[in-house]
């Protein structure tokens, strides 16, 4: 039997498709190739934003098109809040929400047409491991859901309730992937630094304490954290442990205090800048990325200008920019003094080219100074990897020294590479 899965969105979702075709391969299914017609597909769809919506549907579409006989699922956070209209798709035949993905066997053994949606408001981390990633690096999901409840983010309604893994779970999920040649561990979730094994008494700062300290592992990074989440002791380990990695990417959202409050962040600019400040002392040149949402509703030409002039004082070393998007079942989507679109569209040119302005200025910092680089990719006769401050490095070498640390020295930036030789 022959399977297919499509992936949008998250690492979260890549995480969790990556478990559900080890599921698969298991069960002696294979994964066919681009030119062949599968007997399942599974679509793990996104609906952070209403373009996310789009892609999701028409990914859907295409992939009944191209396989016309297949048992189609669709699963993700669109089938968990829309999934009476997936159900109306013509051709799909079995629609599931953020829970039992990992029952992904038991529904091919039914071969119902239905919808299996449950809610998940609050409910209980789903156990999941995943057995191999890649040989380079490994994304290991420690925790779901989210209640911060962002005035414009569906996601609390998507993927439910705060929930985490156990802590044994993770920690023999970490040590089996180092067992298989993984070099780099990257700790996802919805709401990462919110991670509470609340049964064991045990939180994030305490799971970083154990995690470096196992044998094999040279990188751990983490995904994502709120600013709010980077207590002491999550310091302590970043400043006493080189296995933590010089990057960390921590969302920002918008640079003015009246955009943040009404987004209800849980924090003000005087405390976010305080606790950069606190990293880089500890880490004077760890790479800092962050997400900005641009035309929130009551977000004037002034608070704008006033991100920009944020965003240049932290000096970020790369920006992710959204433009707001409205989502139906949010306390946003209700807000009077909704931005035109095209206002939106500027402000997301911007910040682009200011992204890009900071991401040189960082880079260019490095050149003509010695690194470690972890080659993923071999083309054309050159290594493609990111050093641990997520450089993204091109260097000349052979396919052999893949999946390695290597020495380097950086020679140049190019507004997209940093070119390098390697010293050993």
């Amino acid at each position: 039997m022959k399977y297919v899965i499509c992936t949008l969105g998250c690492k979260v979702n890549t995480y969790e498709s990556g478990v559900m075709s080890d599921i698969l391969e298991n069960a002696n299914y294979k994964k066919a190739s681009n030119n062949e017609e599968a007997d399942v597909v599974i679509i793990n769809t996104c609906s952070v934003t209403n373009n996310a919506d789009v892609k999701s549907k028409k990914l859907i579409r295409q992939m009944i098109r191209k396989h016309k006989n297949a048992y189609i699922i669709v699963t993700g956070c669109l089938s968990q809040v829309k999934a009476d209209e997936i159900a109306a798709i013509e051709g799909v035949d079995l629609v599931i929400g953020n829970k039992n993905k990992t029952k992904i066997l038991d529904y091919l053994k039914e071969k119902e047409k239905r919808i299996d949606v449950y809610d998940i408001s609050d409910t209980t981390f789903e156990p999941m491991k995943l057995n191999n990633f890649n040989k380079t690096r490994a994304f290991v999901k420690i925790q779901d859901g989210c209640n911060n409840f962002c005035s414009y983010c569906i996601i609390p309604y998507t993927r439910g309730n705060v929930r985490s893994k156990l802590k044994e779970d993770v920690l023999s999920e970490v040590e089996n992937l180092i067992k298989n040649g993984h070099q780099e561990i990257v700790l996802t979730g919805i709401h990462t630094g919110n991670y509470n094994d609340f049964k064991n008494n045990y939180d994030f700062a305490s799971l970083l304490e154990d995690l470096v300290k196992i044998k094999g592992l040279k990188r751990l990074r983490i995904s994502s954290i709120e600013m709010n989440e980077i207590n002491d002791r999550v310091l302590k380990t970043i400043k006493e442990n080189g296995i933590l990695v010089d990057h960390m990417h921590i969302p920002l959202q918008s640079g003015t205090d009246k955009i943040l409050k009404l987004m209800n962040r849980k924090y003000n600019l005087k405390d976010f800048e305080e606790k950069i400040n606190s990293i880089r002392k500890i880490r004077p040149n760890i790479s800092i990325t962050t997400d900005v949402i641009v035309g929130f509703p009551n977000e004037t030409d002034e608070d704008f200008n006033k991100t920009k002039e944020f965003i240049k004082k932290i000096k970020f070393s790369k920006l992710h920019v959204f433009p707001y998007s409205k989502r139906t079942g949010t306390k946003a989507a209700l807000m009077e003094n909704q931005i035109d679109e095209e206002v939106k569209k500027q402000r997301v040119r911007e910040l682009l080219q200011l992204s890009k302005q900071l991401e040189s200025e960082y880079a260019n910092k490095f050149v003509l100074k010695e690194n470690y680089f972890l080659p993923e990719i071999y083309k054309d006769g050159y290594l493609i990897g990111h050093t641990g401050n997520y450089l993204l490095i091109k260097a000349k070498g052979n396919e052999r020294d893949l999946h390695i640390l290597r020495k380097i020295k950086i020679t140049s930036f190019d507004g997209s590479y940093c070119k390098a030789d390697i010293l050993n």
